[in-house]
């Protein structure tokens, strides 16, 4: 009989008990006495914010695909068990078996965001595992980190055992079986990770030190056991349609904030804008054929009840099989009235086609990323989108009987000026003359909005803007009223609403993202102070974090405000995700010169990715064989 971790009268003080109870539909049972490893996957953050993370899905049901094998869950518990475990000192636990996570052999986190950084931590402290890996007994769970974070993980490195550096389906096996030999050989924890160093894609801190010089800036690397890579090199699924893909994915018992099926069309994007990580991170584009996406949606519909499917991708509009994957859709989810959600779509006659096919009935808002207001500035970030496209894109949407536009665009960027700036404004006024352009006062049926939305502008390693400044806390808010006064001065400013960011949390994401090892102290020194669930404004503590700085004798502009040299060394440097150095470094100047890069389908721009000789780099001698 399983037994919960939380008693009754506990579970009536937290604000939602069924986050920490498990048992939900599809979750993985397993009996403990005929498993071999037992793994416990987690999400750094709240409960609905990590069961609707699609690589979370993937991992626990390859893992439990695994007969010796058992992979459960765990999330941060909110702030009001938080400090009821604490203070009655309960451990933290598994979901599935509601087990203390510390009598696991792993501990998996996946690195998503900065700001949840300190999350880790709590989960540790809770876990009752040592923070710091150097203090961690053989007794303690192998704690190993991945997702898009790690690849930047010295800012973090001293809590992990190790990362894995790629997508997660191919290595997982070989790293089990390794501690699965070492354990029967009596090789302890050192060892094995010395071994594991040696793994595809396998990345184990304790195992090189970084020297600086004098202005703070990286000297070298220094591997400190013989046989171990100096370069990582990212893992890469060739084949995407023949991967792992859960066909019953854990139904949770709460609204989450992605309540639906996720079916991922294709990885990668074509697209190289030079602000996006992810999209040089999984390079090269690869997609999943449409007869196994068409067989995954009805089983996983089928298998969770969920009224509302989404298609996963970096650029829906650019999965070439879309119009045949959405025809078979919408004829087995429109009569079991089903909703078919389609994030990531371009403002183009093509992309409001298909919204048009998939919205025919409730005309919902319509949400596109022009990132930059002026042509001059989106050529700078190589968005490959012009007015006259997003205007007659706009026009085609208001005609279709849409009345609601969500624009998203980005506020300090490289070269900005304040007529990029303005040109925000402008681009708003002009969309909502369109519609009262296109469409006649006797047929509104209710004004026109456009929602224009600006995030502030973090450089990311492995971006063509790595090396470029970022805007100081002041800046950034400057930019904002600018923004908000020029929307004032438009004619059509009433059919404009305008949000930002907050400051300072983007200027904290920018530290992290581009830190080194030396943030370690920090970010342990801010959870020490009382700093967790920094993604959630309410919570955010910046004086706190100020502090920490301070108190380690380390200051955040080193990080942030200025421009990296070319021959700068990169605490990311010994980490290669298929794109080379060279390549983003042309794009660096390409940008300072205001000069467009085609997309990956029109023109190979030798970024370094056909070494995996898969997806849209193989299309083109594919047709010529044909």
């Amino acid at each position: 009989m399983r037994k919960l971790a939380l008693k009754d009268e506990i579970l009536m003080r937290v604000e939602k008990p069924a986050r920490y109870i498990g048992n939900e539909v599809n979750a993985v049972m397993k009996d403990k006495s005929e498993i071999q490893i037992r793994f416990a996957m987690c999400f750094p953050d709240v409960y609905e914010i990590g069961m609707s993370h699609l690589g979370i899905q993937i991992l626990y049901h390859m893992l439990n695909q695994f007969e010796d094998v058992w992979c459960e869950r765990v999330y941060s518990p909110w702030v009001d068990l938080d400090a009821i475990m604490k203070k009655e000192h309960i451990p933290l636990f598994a979901l599935e078996s509601q087990d203390p996570i510390r009598e696991f052999d792993f501990l998996g986190i996946t690195l998503q965001y900065e700001m949840c950084y300190t999350n880790i931590l709590q989960v540790l402290e809770l876990s009752e595992i040592p923070l710091l890996a150097s203090q961690r007994d053989e007794e303690c769970p192998i704690v190993i980190g991945g997702g898009p974070c790690s690849y930047n993980p010295e800012p973090i490195c001293d809590f992990f055992d190790l990362f894995y550096i790629g997508e997660g389906e191919t290595q997982y096996r070989a790293l089990l079986d390794l501690y699965k030999s070492c354990r029967t050989e009596g090789v302890g924890r050192k060892g094995f990770l010395e071994k594991a160093a040696s793994i595809p894609g396998i990345y184990v801190p304790s195992l090189y030190q970084v020297v600086y010089h004098e202005d703070g800036t990286i000297q070298e690397r220094v591997s400190l056991a013989e046989g171990i890579p100096e370069t990582i090199h990212k893992e890469l699924v060739r084949n995407v349609t023949e991967t792992c893909y859960p066909d019953k994915p854990v139904v949770p018992f709460i609204k989450v904030t992605q309540d639906r099926v996720v079916l991922e069309i294709q990885r990668g994007c074509i697209r190289g804008c030079r602000f996006c990580q992810a999209g040089q991170l999984y390079r090269p584009v690869r997609e999943r054929n449409v007869d196994m996406l068409k067989h995954y949606a009805l089983e996983m519909l089928q298998n969770t009840g969920h009224e509302e499917i989404s298609l996963s991708s970096l650029s829906s509009s650019d999965y070439s099989q879309l119009p045949e994957l959405l025809d078979f859709l919408m004829e087995n989810c429109q009569r079991k009235k089903i909703n078919i959600s389609l994030p990531s779509l371009r403002i183009d006659a093509f992309s409001l086609e298909v919204m048009n096919k998939v919205q025919d009935v409730k005309k919902s808002s319509l949400t596109f990323a022009p990132e930059a207001g002026s042509q001059r500035l989106r050529n700078v970030i190589n968005k490959g989108l012009t007015e006259e496209v997003i205007l007659s894109g706009a026009r085609l949407a208001f005609e279709g009987g849409w009345t609601r536009v969500k624009l998203y665009f980005m506020l300090g960027l490289p070269m900005e000026t304040e007529e990029d700036i303005r040109a925000i404004a402008e681009l708003c006024n002009k969309i909502a003359a369109e519609f009262y352009d296109a469409v006649p006062k006797e047929k509104r049926r209710e004004k026109v909005q456009i929602v224009a939305s600006t995030s502030f502008f973090i450089p990311k390693p492995f971006t063509p803007f790595q090396w470029a400044a970022q805007c100081t806390k002041e800046e950034f808010l400057e930019k904002a009223y600018l923004t908000r006064g020029a929307i004032r001065e438009q004619l059509n400013q009433k059919s404009i609403k305008y949000n930002w960011h907050e400051a300072d949390v983007s200027v904290l994401e920018g530290i992290m993202a581009r830190g080194d090892r030396r943030l370690n102290q920090v970010i342990l020194k801010a959870y020490q102070k009382g700093c967790f669930y920094d993604a959630w404004s309410e919570y955010y503590k910046h004086d706190l974090w100020l502090s920490a700085f301070e108190e380690c004798g380390i200051d955040p502009d080193f990080y942030t405000t200025r421009e990296r040299r070319e021959d700068e060394i990169f605490p990311w440097d010994f980490l290669d995700c298929g794109v080379t150095k060279e390549f983003l470094l042309r794009e660096w100047h390409k940008a300072k010169e205001e000069s467009v890069t085609p997309n990956c389908r029109r023109q190979c721009s030798g970024c370094g990715a056909a070494r995996y000789q898969t997806g849209v780099c193989m299309e083109k001698r594919e047709e010529q064989r044909s």
